[in-house]
């Protein structure tokens, strides 16, 4: 029977002799919690752990996009799209989207990401020429406007993506992994651009129907190891992979739950984590928030979560606010404040 690891991530000064640094970062951990199929969880010290999880654990990521993943990164939303959940129809006019990636980046978006396909529960497939429409001419347009901040293109279609890179982006970030356009990591490959894969049950449009697992987090672990297999058979580095569990995508209110609480076993794949849970259903369901625009403090709580367990990247709508948050949060902790 396999054996996971989480480990149970510390924060502070007060950091024993035996401590363990996580993935190069100013967190620690002493133990970490053993996990199987079927059998109650365990813990361990650190002492105890295989060689390959400590290394993976331990080792420091490489930067992203020239952004060193030693303290959580701001990854800002910004959807051009009529029907996104949170902001469709808001920036899906051209100057607006323009003009909402300059203020994301001015209150501290270190990582823009811009999608054109509406990714909510029950969303229809947009066509490729559709979305290279929505999301190229705003990359080019900010690229033209002197930003500089890096870009993420938010697609599961190899065309969008290459039209994206072409206009100015750096990063792909595909919530499908690759198992929509297998054609994706082979752009990233030839182009040497890092990627994002995401874990998702289902397609948008009926992923919320039924979701259904034997371990939400061990399952969702094992769907990302093979897609980070995938992606380096397919040419990509592992230092250019990052990891996404999928807050939200054929998941319940539970399964989501779940995965933020074992947020930090992900470490184990020796990848850069990123969270994306910003304004979500479930935050309005536990927040008594119908409306997403009314989501924001529930989605900072999960984004100092996120942190805490030693995410590198946050993805949010909402910069100054989850910004201000994290800058107090590292205070207390005793680790970076630089956010």
């Amino acid at each position: 029977m396999r054996v996971y690891y989480r480990p149970l991530v510390q924060t502070g000064p007060d950091r024993p002799i035996d401590a363990l640094p996580l993935a190069g970062g100013t967190l620690w951990f002493t133990h970490a919690e053993r996990l199987e199929r079927g059998a109650p969880a365990r813990f361990c010290p650190a002492s105890e752990l295989p060689d390959d999880i400590r290394a993976a654990l331990m080792a420091p990521r490489a930067p992203v996009c020239g952004l060193a993943m030693d303290r959580p990164r701001l990854m800002g939303i910004l959807n051009v799209t009529p029907d996104s959940f949170s902001d469709g129809g808001l920036f899906d006019d051209p100057e607006a989207a323009l003009a909402q990636g300059q203020t994301l980046i001015a209150d501290g978006a270190e990582i823009l990401d811009i999608g054109g396909e509406s990714t909510r529960p029950g969303a229809e497939l947009v066509p490729a020429d559709l979305e290279t429409r929505r999301t190229a001419p705003v990359i080019a347009a900010l690229r033209a406007g002197g930003i500089t901040t890096p870009i993420s293109i938010d697609t599961r279609k190899s065309d969008v993506a290459r039209a994206a890179l072409e206009a100015g982006a750096d990063l792909i970030n595909d919530v499908a992994a690759f198992t929509f356009d297998p054609n994706i990591a082979r752009l990233a490959a030839d182009s040497g651009t890092p990627v994002c894969v995401m874990h998702a049950q289902g397609d948008p449009k009926t992923m919320q129907d039924a979701p259904d697992y034997a371990n939400v987090l061990l399952d969702v672990y094992d769907f990302l190891e093979e897609r980070v297999d995938a992606a380096v058979a397919s040419g990509i580095p592992r230092d250019r992979v990052i990891v996404d569990p999928g807050i939200g995508f054929g998941k319940t209110l539970d399964h989501n739950l779940a995965l933020i609480r074992g947020l930090s076993l992900f470490h184990g794949l020796g990848c850069p984590v990123l969270l994306g849970a910003s304004r979500k259903r479930f935050i309005g369901t536990l927040g008594d928030a119908p409306q997403a625009r009314d989501r924001m403090p529930g989605s900072v709580a999960i984004a100092l979560e996120g942190a805490r367990q030693g995410v590198q990247i946050l993805r949010v709508h909402d910069i100054s606010e989850t910004r201000q948050a994290l800058r107090l949060a590292q205070a207390v902790w005793g680790s970076s404040t630089d956010a």
